[in-house]
């Protein structure tokens, strides 16, 4: 069986999602479980990790909500306000709450590349480490060596880059920013708390992408990392911009298609299940 380490479910007409642009053929509506489970059906994939996908807390809450209705949602990853240390409250009343695992600032919207070190978000990152809690990182190359300090500073805190750190596919496997990627990604990867999600990566490219393309990013990040520290993720809806979920899952396959059996079964299931804590079910969604 298979676990979505990363997906998102939203309703546009919440006023939530201020970044999906109006009237776009693939965001522009509502997606619920009800669509996750036509969009898996035939799939192996039996439990999955719902991410937000806005600065909100009501999000949050919304997703908690559709979480509880659905036995194969076995995650949420949310958000509070990490400038606003009355929040607190609100990230111990999250952290009791069952299915409740992880917290994404939502970095790479965030002009100040040097926020996730500042004073201000000190308490929360000591209450996120305190309770438990892990941390999806969502950013690029530029916030690497932030998130680098920040996996020194937190050692017992489990860190996820989510996406692989959005590495810039589209410049090609030989370019500076490859380079650039490809040193930070490595010395993030000799901190044992930090984990990397095979997500994203077909909206990356900017273009129709195929496993040739991908295979040097996605060979690095397994070089790196190591199964055991690498988790599949869909990003559906978003990877509906360049594939449907089925194809994306295939392409991923592939590209692990040389690794063992062990291998495999971290990347597909086992690692996002010890990170974040979760109990697989035992039958796909449909």
């Amino acid at each position: 069986m298979i676990v979505d380490a990363h997906h998102h479910l939203w309703q546009p007409s919440r006023g939530d999602y201020g970044w999906i642009p109006e009237n776009d053929p693939v965001l522009d509506r509502a997606y619920l479980t009800v669509d996750l489970e036509q969009a898996t059906a035939g799939t192996q994939v039996s439990g999955t990790v719902l991410v937000q996908a806005a600065p909100t807390t009501a999000e949050t809450e919304y997703l908690l909500g559709v979480a509880d209705a659905s036995p194969q949602i076995l995650g949420v990853v949310g958000w509070i306000d990490f400038e606003n240390p009355l929040e607190r409250a609100t990230l111990e009343r999250f952290a009791r709450h069952p299915k409740f695992r992880s917290v994404r600032p939502m970095l790479q919207d965030i002009a100040n590349d040097d926020w996730i070190l500042s004073p201000a978000v000190c308490w929360a990152l000591d209450a996120i480490d305190e309770s438990g809690l892990s941390f999806d990182a969502l950013g690029y190359t530029r916030h690497g060596y932030r998130l680098l300090k920040l996996a020194e500073d937190k050692p017992g805190m489990q860190i996820v880059l989510d996406h692989g750190l959005k590495p810039p596919i589209g410049e090609g496997a030989t370019s500076d920013a490859f380079r650039q990627w490809a040193a930070v990604m490595k010395e993030l990867a000799g901190n044992t708390n930090v984990y990397c999600k095979l997500s994203g990566l077909v909206t990356e490219g900017g273009f129709e992408v195929d496993a040739e393309t991908l295979r040097p990013w996605v060979a690095h990040v397994l070089e790196w990392f190591g199964a055991d520290r690498v988790m599949w993720g869909s990003d559906w809806p978003v990877c509906r911009l360049r594939q449907e979920y089925t194809q994306w899952l295939q392409l991923a396959q592939s590209l692990c298609s040389d690794l063992a059996v062990s291998e495999r079964a971290a990347i597909f299931q086992r690692t996002a299940c010890a990170f974040y804590g979760l109990q697989p079910v035992k039958t796909p969604l449909t």
